[in-house]
């Protein structure tokens, strides 16, 4: 008997464990979720300032600014983490380059100070963004390891406890090659 409880005590500690393991997994994703989200806002942010920044240079090139405004509307309005959200950041990437594209088109914007700050504020962001992917998807990674590993699997299904998405860069041949900027 006393063999008995020393066993059921032993069970119930482990559970105990792998449940708050499984915890403290999920709100290190969705914290590093949160981080990707801080960063994006701030990308969301800085893109207008970038786009009015080169507007006044480049006012024939409205399709590369129209294109920029689209992504990023887009990109705001797909909750993530998911694949849509993860294609939409990347739209959106696609198209901050033909603007950064353009500045090499036009010398002057390419020495104007405002748009060098914005351009390297942008630049750190895109940093910070991929900084912040990178760590969510190694949060995710944990945290799908432990779901699918035997026997906290079994715990898991007991508690509810399902997978998180990672945070890729889409199958997207666009994001892979270099944009071309043709006047």
């Amino acid at each position: 008997m006393k063999y008995i409880l020393i066993v059921l005590g032993v069970i119930v500690l482990w559970a105990i464990y792998i449940f708050n393991s499984f915890v403290t997994l999920k709100n290190r994703a969705e914290e590093a979720w949160a981080d990707i989200e801080v960063q994006l806002k701030r990308r969301y942010d800085l893109i207008p300032n970038l786009v009015n920044s080169v507007k006044g240079y480049a006012k024939h090139e409205s399709s590369a600014f129209e294109n920029v405004t689209k992504a990023r509307s887009m990109a705001m309005g797909v909750a993530g983490p998911t694949k849509e959200h993860a294609q939409a950041e990347n739209m959106l990437t696609d198209a901050l380059k033909s603007i950064f594209a353009l500045a090499e088109a036009y010398p002057d914007l390419k020495a104007n100070t405002n748009f060098l700050a914005l351009q390297n504020e942008l630049s750190d962001t895109e940093n910070k963004v991929q900084a912040a992917r990178r760590f969510y998807n190694t949060n995710v990674r944990d945290l799908n390891i432990k779901i699918e590993s035997f026997p906290s699997n079994i715990m898991a299904k007991m508690f509810g406890f399902s997978q998180k998405e990672f945070f890729d860069l889409a199958d997207n041949d666009v994001a892979q090659n270099p944009v071309e900027v043709k006047f």
